[in-house]
């Protein structure tokens, strides 16, 4: 019997994998093909992305497909959210990848705000203040390199500039636009009356497609290096987009929480939520597939246990951390994982002690304690954003439904499920592939609507069920 497969090339900001996904007896059944690690690297003064060997890796993976003898007949990218590329009118990068952990946007927020103040961005865009946002790296753009925006032709994200090297066609996906803050909530396209205040020039922007629209199928070029041709398909090209479709909601009074580098805490609304409380809780309105908006709080994530992991050259296992952090468990000093000194600092373990000898509290000696107060931590901020999120949607949530790879952390999930008073509910794993593939397979017809791509996953993956005791 022939199987029809399909691929989601998944990329997030340490990592990224191929996963293929074919639909049996109503099940969906994935398989990794391809692993690659992902970091930024220091480049003309900045902390950049290495594009070349991103797109390089996105073909290796295309070729492991043909050497496992399972060609998709469809594939797409998606990746984090916020950095883009330049391109000239020949199509041709205009400088560099830079990424948003790079220092240049300090301060941009408050040179935007001169031309729009953030209370009427937020009113308009919906979308919360990170200094890395798209926006405030434009408004560092035209500060440093004025030039370049004066030679740009179009500005593509980071998915839609890979997607542009698989096909050659240069398209601007919404889910992923929506980070920038230059994307009108209520209309759900560029907002030009922003664009045209701070400056940017027009032609950098173009119509926003949906996740599903078809953008066709390889260039020649790529054709001859992976050995096949298929179709090349919009997912939602956020990489919390896609896990936001994939989250199974055991529970459906649920909040949704994508973990990972990043961590993703909210809920899905048909309308944002763009008033003043919202704004002073810093949630945000991305856009989603079908219009759907994703009203979440973006909190630092595992980025922190990550770094490190990197710090002590991977001397640990993350599963060892988790279990020198459990062996610490009396260790009560908490920091705000919100705190910009996390975002990319050059150790992360000075950074958290640095933060408790401020704040006056035990400052944590062992990696054990280090490890302990950040998991901690992550609990006590998500059960606050719930808190949050229950006053802004005047809701009631019974649950927390997990996706990503911080769905198999089983300490986290034992204290967020404590921190917040609610059952747990972790997995699937590959949650953001698994969105990537849905938005696919509902294109082709395997599935009707989302609501039966949704129960379709609740049978086909394991759930593990964390409760308060």
């Amino acid at each position: 019997m022939s199987v029809t497969y399909y691929l989601a090339v998944d990329i997030g900001a340490s990592s990224g994998r191929h996963i293929l996904g074919h639909v049996e007896d109503g099940r969906v059944i994935l398989e990794e093909v391809y692993r690659f690690e992902n970091n930024p690297e220091e480049k003309n003064g900045h902390l950049c992305w290495d594009l070349s060997r991103l797109f390089s890796h996105v073909l290796e993976g295309m070729r492991a497909c043909r050497t496992a003898g399972k060609l998709p007949v469809s594939m797409g990218i998606d990746t984090w959210g916020v950095d883009f590329v330049l391109l000239d009118r020949e199509g041709k990068l205009l400088g560099d990848a830079v990424a948003y952990r790079d220092g240049r946007t300090s301060g941009m927020d408050v040179i935007s705000e001169k031309c729009v103040p953030f209370e009427e961005l937020y009113e308009r865009t919906g979308i919360q203040k990170q200094v890395f946002n798209t926006l405030y790296q434009l408004t560092a753009l035209q500060k440093e390199q004025p030039d370049l925006l004066e030679r740009a032709h179009r500005l593509l994200m980071v998915p839609d500039y890979l997607h542009y090297c698989l096909t050659g066609k240069k398209e601007n996906e919404y889910t992923e636009a929506t980070t920038s803050a230059l994307v009108n909530a209520k209309e759900k396209t560029w907002d030009w009356e922003l664009i045209d205040r701070f400056g940017f020039p027009r032609r950098l922007f173009d119509e926003l497609r949906m996740p599903g629209y078809l953008l066709g199928g390889l260039t020649p070029q790529v054709q001859e290096a992976v050995g096949f041709d298929c179709t090349v398909r919009l997912p939602a090209t956020h990489d919390t987009g896609s896990a936001f479709l994939a989250v199974p909601a055991k529970d459906e009074g649920g909040v949704y929480l994508s973990s990972g580098t990043w961590s993703l805490l909210g809920s899905e609304n048909r309308e944002p939520i763009t008033t003043e409380a919202s704004r002073k809780a810093n949630f945000s309105n991305e856009g989603g597939y079908e219009y759907r908006f994703r009203y979440l709080k973006n909190i630092m994530g595992l980025w922190m246990i990550q770094s490190i992991r990197r710090e002590l050259n991977k001397e640990y296992s993350f599963a060892q951390l988790e279990s020198l952090a459990r062996e610490a468990d009396q260790f009560k000093s908490r920091v705000d994982v919100n705190d910009e000194s996390f975002l990319a600092p050059k150790s992360m373990m000075e950074a958290v002690r640095a933060f408790c000898r401020k704040t006056e509290q035990p400052v944590p000696e062992t990696v054990g304690e280090v490890v302990q107060c950040i998991y901690g931590s992550l609990a006590d901020c998500y059960a606050a954003s719930i808190q949050e999120l229950e006053a802004l949607t005047h809701r009631s949530y019974t649950a927390v439904n997990i996706v990503g790879g911080g769905s198999k952390d089983s300490y986290l999930n034992e204290l967020t499920a404590k921190a917040s008073g609610l059952p747990v509910f972790a997995g699937p794993t590959e949650g953001t592939a698994l969105g990537n593939l849905m938005v696919q397979m509902i294109a082709a017809g395997e599935f009707p609507s989302l609501e039966a791509a949704r129960k379709a996953e609740r049978n086909s993956f394991p759930i593990q069920e964390y409760h308060v005791e």
